[in-house]
């Protein structure tokens, strides 16, 4: 428990800020509201909204965790989404009020949380509140219209107006959700941005289909279009809960060969996995997009694996102490290690380079020798960027250790900016400066 909480004071950025509370009491405010208005008004066509309930609640039960730690249920909104946008059932024609279906939304999501509360998983509040102001804006903008005759007697209108809701509904997921990170992580807007939307474009195509269809649908096949048109999304479900299952195995198997170099005593205990985070904060500061920041994991992880081949360990593991062609050396055997996997050639190539000087210098028989042009006007290549990441978070760590002394920190930091002449990326040295500065704000 005492080292969990040091990670926590060592790694601010993972601690979750105001914009998350914010969100909830916003949603907070607007259920208290529509319940109240529905407690009033009392509840219309209770047959239906049983059903549209019972499947929200399906889809908060299998709700699924995305690449990047995020989470989404795609069923129980692309349910909700179809309740907010219907207009008939059978020959029925539906007139409850958006109030309703803000109701209706939350009671099926909280039902849906109960079993994954029960077992011990964190419920997720911040992600259901952000789908449920989705619903809300769309149920407040088509439920005033959903009488209309022009809109109930012309399905093109119906289906166009529908249709940019939908789209409304899920891009404004997408820039909730990519607050939600920028909040909590302190990503960039516009990458966290552009991250969101390529990992839900898939996803939220599907959510959008299934729940236009299921509210066309139910004007025909009544309350059997639940899962008529439930059941492709859950077989598109399944396949994204596969995908990120197999990701969540790699990345475990990862963390587990990072650890062999500190159980053989050739690191520090925790420093593979303080590169990683530390190195994924900065690759966060610049702007880096999130598959190459899982590169940049990966490879951090792994960035001291090739110490596995010296007859003796580096006292404490700092290869920042040692000579440069003790550095590539280790680069290059840990690069050729993990070449052998064959998935991992881009990872590999950013750790044979991690050590390698920002600025042309001379590196020696070990130097990676690769250069731009050709003739005697050659000029060396700079090292990838995750690879001067790397180097600047390994460098700092093996100075500063575990120790949670700001001084210390400071004076590390300090110590890379004297180099950024050769050794270090001044962008990157400043952006770690930022990172690190940043453990004040959070008292544990």
């Amino acid at each position: 428990m005492t080292e969990r909480r040091h990670e926590l004071r060592r790694y601010p950025w993972q601690v979750r800020d105001s914009g998350q509370l914010l969100l909830v009491v916003a949603a907070g405010v607007w259920l208290v509201a529509a319940v109240a208005q529905t407690a009033a008004g009392g509840l219309k066509d209770p047959r239906i909204a049983i059903a549209f309930g019972a499947l929200i609640a399906f889809g908060e039960v299998l709700r699924l965790n995305l690449p990047g730690d995020r989470e989404s249920a795609p069923i129980g909104f692309a349910g909700a989404l179809a309740y907010a946008l219907l207009i008939k059932v059978s020959t029925h024609n539906v007139h409850y009020s958006a109030e309703q279906v803000v109701t209706v939304a939350t009671i099926g999501m909280i039902i849906g949380a109960l079993p994954h509360l029960a077992v011990g998983r964190p419920a997720r509040v911040s992600g259901m509140a952000a789908r449920l102001l989705c619903i809300a804006c769309v149920a407040y903008l088509f439920r005033p219209l959903a009488g209309n005759i022009s809109v109930d007697e012309h399905l093109g209108l119906a289906l166009s107006l529908m249709t940019s809701l939908a789209v409304v509904a899920l891009l404004l997921e997408a820039v909730l959700t990519a607050l939600l990170r920028v909040d909590e992580q302190r990503a960039r807007f516009r990458v966290a941005l552009v991250d969101e939307m390529r990992v839900q474009l898939p996803l939220g195509a599907a959510v959008g289909a299934s729940a236009l269809l299921i509210a066309f649908a139910a004007e025909v096949m009544g309350l059997a279009a639940l899962a008529v048109f439930t059941a492709p999304l859950l077989v598109t479900q399944v396949a994204f809960r596969r995908y990120a299952g197999i990701r969540a195995t790699y990345l475990q198997t990862v963390r587990a060969l990072a650890k062999v170099t500190e159980i053989g005593g050739y690191v520090e205990a925790g420093h593979s996995e303080r590169v990683s985070r530390l190195a994924v904060a900065i690759g966060r500061e610049l702007g880096i997009h999130e598959p190459q920041l899982l590169e940049l994991e990966y490879a951090a992880l792994m960035h001291d694996i090739g110490q596995l081949s010296l007859t003796e360990p580096i006292p404490g593991g700092a290869t920042v102490l040692v000579s440069r062609q003790d550095q590539q050396r280790i680069a290059e055997l840990g690069a050729d290690v993990i070449q052998q996997a064959q998935v991992l050639g881009s990872v590999a190539e950013i750790v044979r380079r991690q050590n390698e000087p920002y600025r042309d210098v001379d590196l020696g028989p070990h130097g990676s020798g690769l250069h731009a042009g050709s003739g005697a006007h050659t000029a060396p290549v700079a090292p990838p960027l995750s690879s001067r990441i790397i180097k600047a978070a390994n460098a700092f760590d093996d100075l500063v250790g575990s120790s949670l002394d700001p001084g210390r920190a400071a004076a590390a930091v300090q110590r890379l900016r004297l180099d950024t002449a050769s050794e270090y990326d001044p962008d990157t040295v400043e952006a770690l400066s930022r990172v690190v500065s940043r453990r004040s704000v959070i008292q544990l």
